[in-house]
């Protein structure tokens, strides 16, 4: 099997970002963004996804955090895309339900070659450690545009905002890792009746 890694740079006058990611990791992770709550939140993608995760960003965060989070989100979404190949013989489906005490979200992936983000997380807060939770909307549509799947992202209940957040990361990291495992009875052969994705 070839190795499903890739190395993306994307560099603009906003932002330089390097994302290197390996679909069949172990869930190692390192990153430099100067933004500590997106990075733990990319912590709960390659734990949970079992992929390894390495992201160096320099951006304007003396403006805000939004083209930093927005374009991490495209350059990971580039980098999965080209990791992930053409698809054969892999599940091509994720889903996962993920509780964290009060709050429990559920995510569901069909790498499909077709971008579609429903996203509904009713947050009860606008800002987690000076971090604006609408951003969170950002990084998966940059994402999603840029890898080409359709992603159904509910939080389902939570009264904590950081619980519903890590709910909603965890479940992504879960079902990402559902989507990109190797099903031996589909070995060689493109998951959709299309012959393509």
């Amino acid at each position: 099997m070839a190795e499903r890694k890739a190395r993306v740079e994307r560099n603009t006058l906003e932002t330089q970002i390097t994302v290197e990611i390996n679909l069949d990791g172990t869930g190692k992770s390192s990153f430099d963004t100067g933004v500590p709550f997106l990075e733990h939140m990319m912590e709960q993608i390659a734990r949970h996804g079992m992929m390894d995760l390495d992201i160096v960003s320099k951006g304007d965060l003396h403006i805000d955090d939004h083209h930093t989070v927005e374009d991490v989100g495209i350059t990971l979404g580039q980098a999965f895309k080209q990791a992930v190949g053409d698809k054969k013989g892999i599940c091509r489906y994720g889903h996962a339900y993920v509780p964290m005490d009060e709050a429990l979200s559920r995510v569901a992936i069909d790498l499909s070659g077709r971008p579609g983000l429903i996203m509904e997380v009713p947050f009860t807060r606008a800002v987690v450690g000076g971090f604006d939770v609408d951003l969170f909307e950002e990084f998966f549509r940059g994402f999603i545009n840029h890898a080409m799947v359709t992603a159904h992202i509910d939080n389902l209940r939570g009264k904590n905002t950081h619980h519903q957040i890590e709910t909603v990361f965890k479940a992504f990291g879960r079902a990402l890792r559902m989507a990109v495992e190797l099903d031996e009875r589909m070995a060689g052969v493109t998951p959709s009746t299309k012959g393509s994705l």
